[in-house]
Formats: structure tokens, C-alpha cells, sequence
């Protein structure tokens, strides 16, 4: 985008030795914000899925014992506790099995 305006400006309002200038500016800024965007991409990778939810808190729906259903982040996952865990008790996820959270109890 901002290589067009340059070429716009620096063929049709700029005199000629300065419309060089002009495009050569229009070029730099081009490339400087493809660079500042891609240093920004791969700093600020999303972290979304199952993965991601690996440390968070749930809330569990239904009875673990072992298996059964936890709340988190609005959504109802399937989940495993080998130690069991109770409708409204706040559990930990520790990993990911498929599309099953396992979770352990006592998450604050």
C-alpha cells in the first residue's frame, strides 16, 4: 500500500529528480513493514486447541470417576481423574489424550 501511493506521488505531484527520492522512501517503508510484520508474526504465535489448555483451571460438570466432563474456557470437555472429582470442584489440566483433558484435583 504504501508502495503505491509512493509511485502515485512521485510521478504525478513530485518534480523529477526529487519523484526518485520519493519512490526510494516509498520502497524502504515497503520493506520496513514487511520485516516489522514478520518479526510480530513469529513473536506473537497463538497458542488455541487442546494444547494450549494444558496448566489451566476446569471446573468439572459431571462426576470424574475416572472419566467424565469439565468446563473450561465456556467449553465442556470430556476429562479423566484417576483420582476422581466431584460436580463443581476446580481441577488442573496436566495433559492432552486425544480429544480428553486428564486432570488432577486441587487447582486454586
Amino acid at each position: 500500500m504504501v508502495l503505491l501511493i509512493a509511485i502515485l506521488v512521485a510521478f504525478f505531484l513530485v518534480p523529477m529528480p526529487w519523484s526518485l527520492l520519493v519512490l526510494a522512501l516509498g520502497i524502504a517503508g515497503e520493506v520496513g513493514e514487511i520485516v516489522w510484520g514478520r518479526r510480530l508474526a513469529r513473536r506473537w504465535r497463538p497458542r488455541t486447541g487442546a494444547e494450549a489448555m494444558v496448566g489451566q483451571t476446569a471446573v468439572v460438570a459431571s462426576a470424574c470417576r475416572p472419566t467424565g466432563q469439565v468446563r473450561i474456557h465456556g467449553e465442556i470437555w470430556t476429562a479423566r481423574c484417576e483420582a476422581g472429582a466431584d460436580p463443581g470442584d476446580r481441577v488442573s489440566v496436566d495433559a492432552v489424550d486425544g480429544l480428553t483433558l486428564v486432570v488432577s484435583p486441587g487447582a486454586e
